[in-house]
């Protein structure tokens, strides 16, 4: 009887490795070809974006000449151009916008979407003028010295003021490498300013907004202005050598994407500012360092997932986000939006549900 029942039990693990086995096998096919598919619809994608990129080309490149030509390839003019004044114009003319939304309470289309209700409705005009005070002067005497510097590092390199443009393939390269960069950058800097007595002499100075807005985001303690808001931006262009051209993009990119973590508003279609928010809201140890950066793929990473405020935020959004799907279907006929329009409403109504009560457990370990 034993040796049977030990018979038994080798088959029985004997059929358990089999299973396994196909299991793996399954798993590797379906995981190849989804691979393969994946590759194969990139590079289609990627070819039809180049293509029409080319078609593009000669327009960009006679633009770019034309600038060249019109600064006379004065290169230290041209840096401050593309490094400086661009990306400052694109930050300033998004958080007018935001500005004039938070001062006025309209258009209705962005005021609809705030986070958190009752909050900069309307906003303080005394503590936005301090903002915008504190922002300028981080812009113009902390970030734009910064830029001396690493001028001559570009210079080094040689290839910032070449007279051709990169081609659309490298400049997605370059995005990638940027945003990995200052991922880790911003993350561990981030993380070091909250550290008791950074916090308490650096980084609460950007904290004085529980409700932030948009220009909020640049609103910090100079050290914490290079530590965290600057050196990691400019990492990237400096490891990479990257043409004036790119640097402006990536500056302008970075300075909007930032601006929108700390807008207030849950804007349809834009990342959501929500756990940022709540950093602002509530200083809570186990969520130290939400992002305020590009992609947050660290923090996705090495924190937990985004949180609503608050039940009533959730629903407010469900259904901001249900509007705007609704007002592209009945704009442009896009019968396919239905099934997505419900899946997303779905999904996001179990995200809310389970995100609220994560959100209460974590109050109260806080308050315990």
């Amino acid at each position: 009887m034993k040796r049977d029942s030990g018979y038994s039990t080798m088959a029985a693990q004997q059929k358990q490795e089999e299973k396994l086995w196909d299991a793996v096998k399954t798993s590797a096919m379906v995981l190849g070809t989804g691979l393969l598919i994946f590759t194969a619809f990139m590079n289609s994608a990627s070819w039809y974006v180049q293509k029409i990129w080319e078609t593009s080309g000669n327009f960009w490149q006679t633009a770019w000449l034309n600038l060249y030509n019109l600064f006379e390839g004065k290169e230290w003019s041209l840096f401050l151009f593309g490094a400086a004044l661009v990306p400052a114009l694109a930050f300033w003319c998004f958080n007018g916008i935001l500005m004039v939304a938070d001062v006025t309470g309209k258009p209705t289309f962005i005021t609809r979407y705030r986070i958190q209700l009752g909050k900069n409705d309307p906003v303080d005009t005394k503590k936005l003028r301090q903002a915008i005070y504190t922002a300028l002067f981080n812009q113009f005497f902390i970030s734009l010295p910064m830029l001396v510097p690493m001028f001559h590092v570009m210079k080094w390199w040689g290839n910032t003021f070449s007279k051709e443009l990169p081609t659309f393939q490298w400049f997605l390269v370059e995005l990638s490498i940027f945003t990995v960069t200052e991922e880790i950058l911003f993350y561990y800097s981030h993380r070091l300013v909250h550290l008791p007595l950074l916090y308490k002499h650096i980084h609460k100075k950007h904290h004085e907004w529980t409700a932030p807005i948009g220009v909020v985001s640049i609103y910090a303690h100079p050290i914490e202005h290079i530590l965290s808001n600057t050196l990691p931006v400019m990492t990237g262009p400096m490891i990479m050598g990257s043409h004036i051209v790119s640097i402006a993009a990536w500056f302008s990119l970075a300075l909007i994407t930032t601006s929108i973590s700390h807008c207030g508003y849950h804007l349809p279609f834009l990342p959501s500012p929500e756990f940022h928010d709540f950093h602002h809201l509530k200083y809570v140890p186990a969520l130290l360092s939400p992002p305020s950066c590009v992609l947050s793929l660290l923090t996705k990473l090495l924190l937990e997932n985004d949180l609503c405020i608050s039940r009533e935020a959730c629903a407010a959004h469900l259904l901001a986000d249900q509007n705007a799907i609704r007002a592209i279907k009945q704009s442009f006929g896009l019968t396919r939006f239905l099934l997505t329009s419900h899946l997303t409403a779905s999904h996001l109504a179990d995200f809310c549900a389970s995100t609220s009560a994560d959100l209460e457990t974590s109050k109260a370990q806080t308050h315990s």
